[in-house]
């Protein structure tokens, strides 16, 4: 039974908690069993409470006992990401400076789940203050992917992806402003979701009213996602940009079919970034699989003019705001890229910031008039598949030297920009084996349609059944 659980899905494992099928204590104990096996060469888990989290399955248990209503996530074992405060966990950030940081209470999204009935199994890794899709940091050292360890797990919630595709935990909170939600789920062969901003509220934070930066839902299934979202969503009097849709309404069954749909692909926006020929050969055929579903697929992208320099400044502008006050403190403790980003933030002036918002308005006015012609967009989640985990990034694609640490996530950041609600789901592997997911893009809000979609695909294609041999 051991060796099962730890691949269960998490609605599986949910059901058989509710009815005692099985207790919290033995389901907390075959992941804590797991990751002992796994993690020494995945190295996605950076904090453990093993005894901790023992102690809430046997209190989780006894209430159950009690005749007590369980939670929708009742005794369901999940490591958070270590930029996720924790209420008497460390929080480190991937960074020296935060080497001992306990914090004193949780973060919003910490708070719903442990609310649902989570039991948290410790933290998982990332890189230096989230800022990359490749996770690695002087404290912890490097995630490799489960699928093939020498190679990334992408990142910012690298180690939580790597942590879902190894069995570690079935479910897991990430956060994505340039793609750290989707990019390691695309290396990872597992699923993960940047909702729309709002969609999840975040407190605290210093700039409440940002849409750039979001946190969300990661799992091994749709449906999964979509449960935690439903426990992650819903309005909060401490966001100013919470949505009100209540998170209930994301509870609800994904079945359904895809006729009708009318469809845009685009296997590079465009022309708009390079993508890896492997990277194609996997998601040409995917492609196809939703005219097999009865949609309508036509090759298509929106105008994304402008959305760069709307991203780039504005996540400046977030980073200074932000990390500002470390690099006057302990300069030599950030990452040399970290400072770079900090600085260009420094260097904005006023009407730079103006401009990237008056760009960033023209911008969801021309993809709302696509959607008006189109339900969802796909498109590579990654432009690479997974690269050789001793590189900071890749320095070319398909013969195009990528610049800086961003240059190869555009696929991801310039959706970021838009602030459409973007799913990434498996989609296949590359000829040595090599996980590749399929970014789907929906109208401004449309989150559950985006999910519907991404089910109904998964469910025909069935990638994500796919796991990893690790030692």
């Amino acid at each position: 039974m051991p060796n099962e659980i730890h691949y269960l899905s998490a609605r599986g494992l949910a059901r058989r908690l509710r009815a005692r099928e099985l207790s919290a204590r033995e389901v907390v104990q075959a992941h804590l069993d797991r990751i002992e096996t796994t993690n020494p060469h995945v190295n996605a888990v950076v904090t453990l409470v093993a005894e901790r989290a023992l102690e809430q399955a046997r209190e989780a248990d006894e209430r159950l006992a009690s005749g007590a209503e369980p939670g929708p996530l009742h005794g369901l074992p999940v490591a958070h990401k270590d930029t996720h405060a924790t209420a008497g966990i460390r929080t480190t950030s991937g960074s020296p400076v935060f080497a001992d940081h306990v914090p004193p209470a949780d973060e919003l999204v910490i708070e719903r789940m442990r609310a649902a009935g989570v039991i948290t199994l410790g933290k998982t890794n990332v890189p230096e203050f989230a800022a990359g899709s490749h996770t690695f940091n002087p404290l912890f050292g490097v995630t490799r992917n489960p699928y093939d360890l020498s190679r990334s797990a992408g990142g910012s919630s690298g180690g939580a992806a790597a942590a879902l595709a190894a069995g570690m935990h079935p479910l897991a909170d990430g956060s994505d402003m340039g793609g750290s939600l989707r990019n390691p789920a695309s290396f990872c062969n597992v699923v993960g979701f940047r909702p729309s901003p709002g969609r999840v509220p975040s407190w605290p934070v210093p700039a409440g009213w940002s849409t750039m930066g979001v946190q969300g839902p990661m799992a091994r299934e749709v449906a999964d996602v979509a449960l935690l979202l439903s426990v992650l969503a819903g309005p909060d009097p401490r966001s100013p940009i919470a949505l009100e849709t209540p998170g209930s309404a994301f509870g609800v069954p994904l079945g359904g079919d895809l006729a009708g749909l009318r469809l845009a692909w685009s296997p590079d926006l465009g022309g708009r970034v390079p993508v890896d020929p492997a990277v194609t050969a996997v998601l040409g055929p995917a492609a196809e699989v939703f005219a097999g579903l009865g949609a309508t697929v036509e090759e298509a992208c929106p105008d994304l003019s402008g959305a760069d320099e709307v991203f780039r400044t504005l996540r400046a502008w977030q980073f200074e705001l932000s990390l500002g006050p470390l690099l006057e403190a302990c300069p030599d403790d950030l990452k040399p890229a970290l400072r770079e980003n900090i600085e260009a933030g420094r260097a904005l002036r006023g009407g730079d910031v103006g401009r990237a918002e008056v760009l960033h308005t023209a911008l969801f006015h021309r993809v709302r008039e696509f959607f008006g012609r189109y339900d969802a967009l796909l498109l590579p989640v990654s432009q690479v598949p997974p690269f050789d985990a001793s590189a900071e990034y890749p320095d070319e694609i398909a013969g195009r030297p990528m610049p800086d640490y961003l240059e190869w996530m555009r696929s991801c950041y310039l959706v970021s920009a838009t602030g459409c609600p973007a799913l990434s789901v498996p989609a296949g592997f590359t000829a040595d084996g090599l996980p590749v997911g399929l970014q789907i893009v929906g109208p401004h809000r449309a989150d559950l349609a985006v999910l519907r979609i991404g089910h109904v695909f998964e469910q025909a294609t069935g990638h994500g059944l796919r796991r990893p041999v690790l030692p």
